[in-house]
Formats: structure tokens, sequence, C-alpha cells
């Protein structure tokens, strides 16, 4: 597995399938929003459901017109779907089923062996740069704290630009 991206680096590009089945890419905010990419395991995981349900029950502190949450798995469209029916998911969870991982693994965060994303969490700028990272495996819950200080302070960058 390649080492995860830092802070600094340019963040590939992708466009993927949300739950929908509507393509959403990193390029449709380029230039307007912040983003956050939430990679987790698997759909249907409890770890991975506490995370997701934390953005969820407190979606103001996570995505706003600054910024947008952009979760990604290896998991097909569909299970995506259901999933997101089953939870209130409501932002995009978006499928890097196929080719499998090739999203996951331009981040760094691919684990082949088990055919999944780690927990890797990036906060994008408006540029397309890595701005703040957080890698966690895949029993570790992440903890978001960072990143509501990170995006204050990128949010800060901006203004001043």
């Amino acid at each position: 597995m390649p080492a995860p991206l830092t802070a600094g680096d340019r963040a590939p590009g992708f466009a993927l399938p949300n739950q929908n089945g509507q393509d959403v890419a990193l390029a449709d905010f380029a230039g307007s929003q912040n983003v956050l990419l939430v990679f987790y395991p698997f759909a249907f995981s409890g770890i991975c459901a506490g995370e997701l349900s934390e953005i969820r029950d407190d979606l103001g502190r996570f995505e706003s017109d600054d910024v947008q949450v952009l979760c990604i798995s290896c998991d097909p469209v569909y299970s995506q779907r259901a999933w997101a029916d089953a939870q209130g998911y409501f932002f995009p969870l978006l499928s890097d089923f196929w080719p499998h991982g090739a999203v996951s693994t331009a981040y760094g965060i691919f684990d082949a062996d088990r055919g999944m994303a780690i927990r890797g969490t990036f906060l994008i700028d408006r540029d397309g740069v890595v701005r703040w990272t957080l890698i966690n495996g895949p029993g570790q819950r992440r903890d978001f704290a960072g990143y509501h200080e990170a995006l204050a302070e990128a949010s800060a960058t901006a203004v001043k630009s």
C-alpha cells in the first residue's frame, strides 16, 4: 500500500457514483467549496455506522456553504443506497467499487488484502490541496475534533486570499 496523502499534497481527482447512481467529481467543488473526504471500510458495519451517524446527527458542523462532505467506500452503489436509506444519510456516499479501490489507492489508503479502504479522512481546499488528514486502522474509530480546527483554519486562509 502506498503511503497516504499528507497535508500539502495535491488531491487526486475522481468521479464516482453516489448512492443514487449519479456521478460526483472532486472537480465539481473546485474554486467554490472545501471537501471533507471520509473513507470508510464497509457499509452496515458498527464503527462505520457510528462515524457516519455522527456526521448525520451534527451535519451543520461538518457541511455548509463552505464545505461538502463526501463519504467513500468500496461497497457497490446498491449497498450504499440501502444503507443510506436505512440510516438517513442524505450526504453523498460514493462507491469506489469499480475499478475496485482505485480512488482509495490513489489516496494511499486501500488495503488490497481485505479489499477495502481504511479509515482515511482528508480535508481538501478549494484549490485541490490536502490541508488536513487523519488515518485510522479498520478497528479504530476516528476523532473528528482536528477536522473542525483544520476547517476553521482553511476558512480563515480563504477569507484572507
